[in-house]
């Protein structure tokens, strides 16, 4: 499916769609919990639609009426299951439920999309091998068999925190106590509080001191009454249109949130008031190299947002350039986002070099696209191009990946009086 977007400018109030993040933390929660749980503020996203899926699976009971979600859990039953499941590209999913699965023993068969299968999960596979359990991973597929152990685990912080969220769920459901050790550096930390908040929420006891996390055994899930906050990831990426003539405000936004994507509130100021001078950019005798050296590019990392990566990258566009850094975990997303963004923005005229762990947006004035734009398969591509698309004009094909997270975008920036037609 392709959606052709015409140059407009968004304005208008927006209600934040909940936090896909928080979603997955709340329900699993919930799925293992002792009693019924009631979970408002449900955005029934393809990930989310995973995770509940599994849950199902897994023995838990639930109904869905207008975005609020009532589930039985499974109470202190062994985590088992008789049939494959299905994670579909869910990265939180897959890595999630892996050692859950492998807390109750036994057999089990995780299947999902190949694009999915290609990312890491080197972390869990190490530990499978050190306690002897079976772990066999095939382009599309991973079967384990064997029980997790309570003991000490030492796993390095620069990776994603999705492994260390797992254990973190995992671990209480062991009959021993056990000890997580995190090696610094440790990236994506605001994830790792958001892990321990919503584990309190449930009754789970977490001893923290540093970066080792001390889990007793035999803990029990309880049953509550929540409500998922606002996504500041996906707010992003309706407040980006503030960058480029627009006026939106975005509201149901927890001021003291720990999600760390709130950071855009900061890196979209500094793109605002890093704008060069105008003389410059018009300069018809400089070339585009000559330009960027005459410009002090505004820099940020990444490292610990790199949800915010293609978002920032496109807004860094379509305002003069910036150097982003930490970028090294955006090959291993959806798509491998700097890459895809350097291929996309080419076609809006603007030049972008992707290094190591670096990524430079050169000045430029963007052009309407002479070709078909492509998501990639990527939601926060698919909502970048789109973004970018109410300035210049343009199609973009796989426009429905925006299904995986936000599948209501095309809906919602049409209430802010962007034009979308969607066609084959």
């Amino acid at each position: 499916m392709k959606a052709i977007i015409t140059p407009g400018k968004a304005k208008g109030t927006v209600l934040a769609p909940p936090s896909k993040s928080m979603a997955h933390r709340m329900l699993m929660g919930a799925g293992l919990a002792e009693g019924t749980s009631v979970i408002q503020n449900i955005d029934l996203s393809e990930d989310i639609k995973a995770t509940l899926g599994i849950l199902e699976a897994l023995g838990s009971q639930y109904t869905i009426k207008d975005r609020t979600v009532t589930m039985k859990g499974i109470g202190g039953k062994k985590v088992k299951v008789d049939r494959p499941l299905d994670t579909k590209e869910s990265g939180s999913t897959l890595r999630f439920f892996i050692p859950i699965l492998l807390s109750g023993g036994g057999k089990s068969k995780l299947t999902g999309a190949k694009s999915l299968f290609s990312r890491p999960l080197g972390i869990y596979e190490d530990i499978c091998k050190e306690q002897g359990i079976y772990f066999h991973k095939t382009e599309d597929s991973l079967e384990l068999d064997g029980q997790l152990q309570a003991t000490h685990y030492k796993i390095p912080g620069n990776i994603s925190s999705q492994f260390i969220t797992g254990l973190l769920y995992a671990l209480p459901l062991l009959e021993k106590d056990s000890v997580l050790e995190v090696i610094p550096p440790v990236e994506s930390k605001a994830y790792i509080e958001m892990t321990l908040e919503a584990l309190e929420l449930y009754g789970i006891h977490v001893k923290r001191e540093e970066n080792t996390y001390y889990i007793q055994g035999n803990q029990t899930y309880h049953a509550l009454e929540g409500m998922v906050e606002g996504d500041y990831s996906n707010a992003a990426f309706l407040e980006a249109f503030n960058l480029i003539g627009g006026d939106v405000a975005v509201e149901g936004l927890k001021e003291d949130s720990l999600q760390g994507d709130k950071i855009y509130q900061t890196y979209f100021q500094t793109l605002q008031t890093a704008r060069p001078q105008t003389d410059i950019l018009e300069s018809e005798e400089l070339s585009r190299t000559d330009i960027s050296s005459n410009i002090d590019l505004p820099q940020m990392d990444i490292s610990e947002c790199p949800d915010l990566g293609p978002i920032l990258i496109g807004m860094a566009a379509a305002n003069h350039g910036a150097v982003f850094t930490g970028t090294r975990r955006l090959k291993i997303k959806e798509s491998d986002r700097g890459t895809v963004m350097a291929i996309e923005l080419k076609k809006f005229g603007i030049q972008v070099d992707v290094l190591e762990n670096e990524i430079v947006v050169h000045p430029g004035k963007l052009h309407t696209p002479e070709v078909i734009l492509d998501s990639h398969n990527d939601h926060r591509i698919a909502m970048t191009l789109a973004t970018l698309c109410t300035i210049t004009g343009g199609t973009i094909d796989g426009c429905y990946a925006v299904n995986k997270s936000f599948p209501s975008y095309y809906e919602t920036i049409q209430k802010l009086g962007i034009q979308v037609k969607i066609e084959d």
